[in-house]
């Protein structure tokens, strides 16, 4: 029994290290539909031809303000309200990489950091002593370094691709919860709403046990 414990609590300390190992990157994400429109850019150019965004339309992206011409591009012959499909097929990326990529529409609420876990996921990447690409945030990947961070020796040059995964990471974000501005503005009318109906309440109320007075 006292072994079992020593054990269990063994695990536990070599669990907190693990992941305490590779602290994350704080990313402040930006909610801005230029920035947003950069990172829709970014991943249909770096990440599309691999992932899937299941729950997000064409529609969604030109009703969000992206333009239209750039939509229309990247859309080729599917209609406004296909999802954002890979080019690849799940037969053919088992095939190529062993694996299907995972859908992104969700991703940033899915994992533990949420957006800083991504966007220090896509800059981990580097070489190992041995010619290796690792990426210590998740080993097990089998993504391949998307944003080139790991040839990146030029600080002008790590600093773009900074930013363009801070954009990347704000486009998630945006497509996680699409509706979560529109959300957030008609909260506050129904909050709005509430004080004007409790106030006119307390004062019918005042009127009423008045009378009984």
């Amino acid at each position: 029994m006292n072994a079992l414990v020593k054990v269990l609590v063994l695990c536990c300390f070599s669990i907190g290290a693990w992941a305490n190992e590779v602290p994350l990157e704080k990313v402040n994400v930006a909610t801005d539909a230029v920035t947003i429109s950069r990172g829709a850019e970014d991943l249909m150019n770096d990440c599309h031809s691999c992932h899937t965004l299941k729950y997000i339309r064409y529609r969604d992206l030109v009703a969000f303000g992206i333009d239209k011409q750039k939509v229309d591009a990247w859309r080729g012959d599917q209609a406004m309200d296909s999802p954002l499909l890979g080019q690849f097929s799940d037969a053919d990326a088992m095939q190529s990489f062993g694996i299907v990529p995972p859908d992104l529409s969700l991703m940033v609420k899915a994992r533990d950091g949420g957006s800083s876990y991504v966007y220090s996921y896509l800059l981990a990447y580097h070489n190992s002593p041995d010619g290796v690409l690792e990426n210590p945030v998740y080993p097990a990947t089998k993504m391949p370094d998307a944003l080139g961070i790991a040839s990146a020796t030029d600080a002008a040059q790590r600093t773009e691709i900074q930013g363009r995964a801070r954009d990347i990471v704000s486009f998630l974000t945006w497509a996680a919860d699409p509706h979560d501005a529109e959300r957030k503005r008609l909260g506050y009318y129904v909050l709005g709403y509430l004080i004007v109906l409790t106030t006119l309440l307390y004062f019918v109320k005042n009127q009423i046990w008045g009378r009984l007075k």
